[in-house]
């Protein structure tokens, strides 16, 4: 029998989201979330292809508990991780550093690094960790492979990897920018350059992966040769809650004027910051209705958003050089045409524009919304980071155990 099922996990500090696929034809055979572990109320939702979801809810205690419960899901449908045909188990991790350029099969030495590096992702790398953990003690015969945030990023050239700050300070404490979101700027960068019918080594693309979270990428020729988020995810454009770009004297100023400690400052910027801190609101969604009625502190807010957006559409345009494509993706690039519009507007003499009509269709597949013959391809392309994940651990382990 073979073995061509890929498990792909998304550990977070509460929450677990999953996803087991197919490889032999990348399809999902469920797809499901635990959330709220720990609590009373945790809840699990399941969905197994072409069937309706399963929830439940009930307590939770930990990530063992939540993987033994995707587990028995999983066995309701025959697909349970007992199953000879699982070939291995994927894992998101959001900070392999430097040290981590590719997927890579987890041993001590890989748990040792994820852990090494968790003082510069707190937040993300120790859930990222338990995850793994559990799912070896479940399955410890079978390949688990962890596949990073910002291997996709550490193409970067020097000059854009480093801040100007003293070497010996920033090589002591491993101070550079790193990037996220890798995995879904290398899918979508990869699917754009399909969308034009040419190979990636071909083409360029600024990639703009806007959700709650954002980044925006420069890739030549399939590799990442810029980023926006840095040493962390606060970097770069304005985001649902985080601030962005901004003047790192800003935060002197909050500790000896302000009185702010260190911590609460890291709450304002990462939590009380972007859309939600210029508006009230982080759902473009609400903050296009109340622009819509007349309001202008959403207004102002999206303008933020937007003039942000376009310096770095310009910036990623000068690093490059020549530009191919520019590739909206994730929940707000996907869906928010207003801001696809407006994003590219005034960017005539870049070869920039945006067909209204196409840009008003929506749609799961990639898809042009640049006018024909345009000089520089704007397109839509969903992003699918876990599929990218399942690729990437299945390429590995059928590498390593030539698996049919």
């Amino acid at each position: 029998m073979s073995s061509s099922r890929i498990l792909v996990l998304n550990s977070g500090s509460s929450s677990v989201k999953y996803q087991l696929l197919d490889m032999r034809d990348s399809s999902r055979l469920a797809v499901g979330l635990v959330e709220r572990i720990g609590e009373e109320t945790s809840r699990l939702k399941h969905t197994p292809a072409g069937a309706e979801a399963r929830e439940w809810t009930g307590p939770i205690a930990d990530h063992e508990a939540a993987l033994k419960a995707v587990s028995a899901e999983l066995a309701k449908d025959g697909l349970g991780l007992d199953s000879p045909e699982l070939a291995a188990i994927g894992h998101r991790v959001v900070h392999g550093g430097k040290h981590f350029t590719e997927p890579t099969v987890v041993d001590d030495t890989v748990l040792a690094e994820i852990e090494r590096l968790i003082p510069v992702a707190p937040l993300h790398n120790p859930a990222n960790l338990t995850g793994i953990r559990t799912a070896q003690a479940l399955r410890p015969d079978l390949p688990q492979v962890a596949v990073f945030d910002t291997a996709f990023h550490t193409t970067m050239p020097e000059s854009a990897a480093r801040y100007a700050i003293d070497v010996q300070t920033a090589d002591e404490h491993r101070i550079r920018r790193y990037g996220f979101h890798g995995t879904s700027h290398a899918y979508v960068s990869r699917a754009t350059a399909r969308l034009l019918g040419r190979g990636p080594e071909d083409v360029n693309v600024i990639v703009l992966h806007l959700g709650n979270g954002a980044s925006a990428s420069a890739v030549r020729g399939g590799k990442c040769v810029d980023t926006s988020m840095g040493l962390t995810p606060l970097e770069g454009l304005v985001m649902g809650t985080r601030s962005g770009d901004m003047d790192p004297a800003v935060i002197f100023h909050l500790m000896r004027v302000g009185g702010m400690s260190a911590d609460e400052i890291d709450t304002l910027l990462n939590k009380k910051s972007g859309l939600i801190g210029l508006c009230g609101d982080n759902d473009m969604r609400e903050i296009r209705r109340r622009i819509d009625e007349g309001d202008e502190q959403a207004q102002l807010a999206f303008d933020i958003y937007i003039h942000r957006l376009k310096k770095y559409i310009g910036a990623y345009y000068a690093v490059l050089g020549r530009v191919d494509a520019i590739a909206f993706t994730a929940g707000v690039g996907e869906n928010a045409a207003p801001v696809r519009e407006a994003a590219v507007a005034g960017l005539e003499e870049l070869g920039l524009a945006v067909d209204s009509e196409l840009n008003a269709v929506r749609g799961d597949a990639p898809r042009l919304i640049s006018p024909e013959h345009a000089r520089v391809a704007v397109a839509v392309v969903p992003t699918d980071e876990e599929l990218e994940i399942a690729t990437q651990t299945y390429a590995l382990v059928k590498g390593s155990q030539n698996l049919t």
